[in-house]
């Protein structure tokens, strides 16, 4: 059940709730969040202003902040400059300027400076001659100059050096008696091509094994003691387009020249990219790829002319998405402006919000309205719907007498959807509890009715229904599937499974038996894509007798909690049946005093249950109730 700002005031003066007052006569300024900070394509937090949103995004690497309202990009810390070693990189190697990308390339031997804006590389120094040691060699004897190879040589004997790019022994320190020595030794290098000899001859001189085979494109040359291929006769480097390879090459220059004629190239060595041209980023849809670009400030745009799009770098990091994420909508309980405000100004991710404002006054089709225009113009660049809830009184004699009237749902209708029209809201909620069963059929008729003449006005029409039970859903007045087939949206109100007249204690809601809920409604054939699951922002505390009888109970708001456990000394077990941590004190009163506590984790595990089933989103009752730092938490699974 949700209780309206009457029944919401009755119950917190039964329970010693005076918050409700007490926000009411303190309403706070419009602190509704405009800006969302993400780090990549998670969402961290919103921020009322973007100057508050960027200086928490500092604070995180790759990170930007984003206008709520059709996600306009305002900032971002996103490396421009991105430095490689031998094709490799790491995050630590990327940099917002270009003078400090040359200041870390200036400590490595051999760095590629990327623009990932642009095309290509900024600066590139490639290794052009390597030393060897008989066949032994690493990455870090290679070298620019051949000068600074015999430099280093000179600390080696049997040494040699390749000129890389014409794949050639160019030097060695080996004596002519050193030479003879070694075609004296017993034979170990072997010429090979796809593993089989294209030389008979075994050679003892690497040099004279690496001669034979340059007189056989594609072999190599291997050492038969170690197994190990010590010499390559063929292109280290290969150039590609979208696939394909189109030429290749001994020289790194060689290749570069060639795939700069080429656009979306790539120059290859061993599989590893050494230079491209190819745009840093990529749009996909799914795994459809429909663009790439160099530049964020292009690609976010484009991607979000695509639902369920992501913008990807080419080291395989999402950076921006629009894939589905849970609706989030909260009801007010409240019709004043100031309260809403406030409420909202706690909330993060918040989608949908949905103020107190019409009634059903009397059984003619009268409507009570307490709706403000001001608050339609105050949330209008938030990003945040309104879809004002229009309630029934929860009086099933006023309800039944309206529902047999034809002239009076017209009436109702016709003021109903003009005044949501002019106030130029998303929609409206319908909250109409405490139905008669046997007005099973007028209520879906007038439901259908509704929801045409909303349509035709271009407003969406959502339903509260009670999480209710497959044992006698058929015999009260609310018809899932016909509903499902009429509305937009259908709130499974999965709270008070026991309630202020239970016959006993416990949850308002266990895990479980809310999931049992969401499987009813899918089973009665209510699309996921149009069912909320309802959650409870509040606890019922019940008081328990010396004979283990009930004595009554009150609603405890889910942000007291802690302070109820803390002054009251209160013990707690996990209760494995519903999902909760069940706390027990004796109260000054005499009575036992009994809760299932709502926490931030039993939140996440009801945001899990929908994610679970797949469901559009989630709805609180109510706002007000919860701690503020909940949204945080929230914000985090959508």
């Amino acid at each position: 059940m949700k209780w309206n700002s009457v029944i919401a005031v009755s119950l917190a003066l039964q329970a010693g709730l005076t918050t409700f007052a007490a926000s009411d006569a303190n309403a706070a300024s419009d602190s509704t969040k405009n800006y969302r900070v993400y780090q990549n394509e998670k969402a961290l937090r919103e921020f009322t202003t973007s100057a508050g949103a960027i200086t928490y995004a500092k604070s995180f690497s790759y990170s930007h902040v984003e206008k709520i309202t059709g996600r306009q990009w305002v900032w971002d810390n996103f490396p421009r400059y991105k430095v490689y070693e031998y094709g490799i990189s790491s995050p630590g190697r990327e940099f917002t300027t270009l003078a400090e990308a040359k200041r870390y390339a200036a400590g490595k031997r051999f760095a590629q400076i990327r623009d990932l804006e642009a095309p290509g590389f900024i600066e590139a120094e490639f290794p052009n001659f390597r030393l060897y040691q008989g066949d032994k060699t690493s990455d870090s004897w290679s070298f620019a100059t051949l000068a600074e190879a015999k430099k280093a040589a000179k600390s080696f004997a049997n040494s040699h050096i390749m000129d890389l790019a014409a794949n050639q022994w160019v030097w060695d320190n080996l004596t002519v008696a050193q030479e003879n020595a070694q075609r004296a030794a017993a034979p170990k290098y072997s010429v090979a091509k796809d593993g089989e000899p294209v030389v008979t001859k075994t050679y003892g001189f690497l040099l004279d094994a690496i001669r034979a085979s340059a007189s056989h494109p594609g072999s190599t040359v291997v050492n038969t003691s170690t197994n190990q291929v010590v010499h390559r006769n063929e292109p280290s480097y290969t150039v590609i387009q979208s696939g394909p390879v189109l030429g290749s090459y001994t020289s790194i220059y060689s290749a570069i020249a060639y795939a700069k004629t080429l656009s979306g190239s790539t120059v290859l060595k061993d599989g590893v990219p050494w230079w491209t041209n190819m745009p840093y980023l990529s749009v996909f849809q799914g795994n459809k790829l429909l663009k790439n670009f160099h530049a964020l400030k292009s690609a976010v745009p484009y991607a979000a002319q695509y639902r369920d799009s992501i913008v990807v770098t080419a080291d395989s990091r999402t950076v921006w998405d629009n894939t589905k994420q849970l609706l989030y909508l909260a009801w007010n309980g409240s019709s004043r402006t100031q309260t809403v405000l406030e409420q909202i100004g706690q909330t993060q991710g918040l989608d949908i919000d949905s103020p107190s404002w019409f009634e059903l006054a009397a059984a003619d089709g009268s409507i009570t309205d307490a709706s403000d225009a001001s608050l339609v113009d105050s949330l209008r660049s938030s990003g945040i719907k309104l879809t004002p809830l229009v309630s029934n009184q929860f009086d099933s004699k006023l309800t039944s007498a309206f529902l047999r009237d034809a002239a009076a749902k017209t009436r109702f209708i016709t003021k109903l959807v003009a005044k949501l029209s002019a106030l130029n809201v998303e929609g409206v909620n319908v909250d109409f509890e405490g139905l008669a069963g046997g007005d099973r059929a007028l209520y879906t008729a007038f439901i259908r009715s509704l929801a045409s003449a909303a349509h035709q006005a271009g407003l969406t029409v959502s339903v509260d229904l009670p999480r209710g039970d497959v044992a006698w859903d058929a015999k009260t007045a609310y018809d899932q599937a016909a509903l499902a087939g009429i509305v937009d949206m259908i709130m499974i109100m999965a709270y008070d499974q026991h309630w202020q007249g239970s016959d006993e204690a416990g949850s308002v809601a266990e895990l479980a038996w809310t999931e049992e809920g969401v499987k009813q409604f899918l089973a009665y054939g209510v699309p996921r894509a149009k069912l909320m699951l309802g959650v409870p922002f509040y606890v019922r505390e019940w008081r328990i007798d010396a004979s283990g009888k009930l004595a009554g109970s009150q609603a405890i708001l889910m942000k007291s909690i802690a302070e109820l456990i803390q002054t009251t000394g209160a013990s707690g077990t996990y209760d494995a049946a519903s999902g909760q941590v069940k706390y027990r004190y004796n109260g000054a009163d005499g009575y036992t005093h009994v809760f299932w506590a709502e926490t931030p984790a039993t939140m996440k595990a009801r945001i899990s249950i929908a994610q679970k089933y797949d469901l559009a989103g989630v709805a609180a009752w109510r706002l007000g109730y919860e701690q503020s730092d909940l949204w945080s938490m929230l914000l985090r699974q959508k």
